[in-house]
C-alpha cells in the first residue's frame, strides 16, 4: 500500500531494483521491463515514470506535471497515486 499523505512530501518513488523504462525503437513504444515480465508504458505513465528517479519526490513529481500538461493538482496526484500503487503492487516501483 502507499505511504499516507503526510508522508508524500518526502516520499522518493523510484523503479524497483531490475526494473528500467526502455523505448523500443522497432516496436515505436516504451516498455517498462522487469525480470521476466514486460508492460507497455503509454504516454501518461511514461512522463510519470521518467520523474521516478529516487530523487523528486512525490510532490515534485505531480506539481511539475500539473504544470507542464496545464492540469489540475488534485487529478494529477490522483492519477500518478493510482499508477504508483499499482506498479508498487507488482514490485516495480518502490514506495
Amino acid at each position: 500500500m502507499m505511504r499516507t499523505s503526510h508522508t508524500d512530501i518526502a516520499w522518493k518513488p523510484c523503479l524497483a531494483r531490475g526494473v528500467r523504462l526502455k523505448y523500443d525503437e522497432t516496436r515505436r513504444e516504451w516498455l517498462l521491463l522487469a525480470p521476466e515480465r514486460v508492460i507497455k508504458a503509454d504516454a501518461i505513465a511514461v512522463e510519470i515514470l521518467k520523474r521516478c528517479d529516487g530523487t523528486a519526490t512525490f510532490a515534485a513529481i505531480v506539481d511539475d506535471l500539473a504544470a507542464q500538461f496545464s492540469a489540475g493538482r488534485a487529478r494529477v496526484e490522483t492519477d500518478v497515486r493510482a499508477l504508483l500503487e499499482e506498479l508498487a503492487a507488482k514490485r516495480m516501483v518502490d514506495v
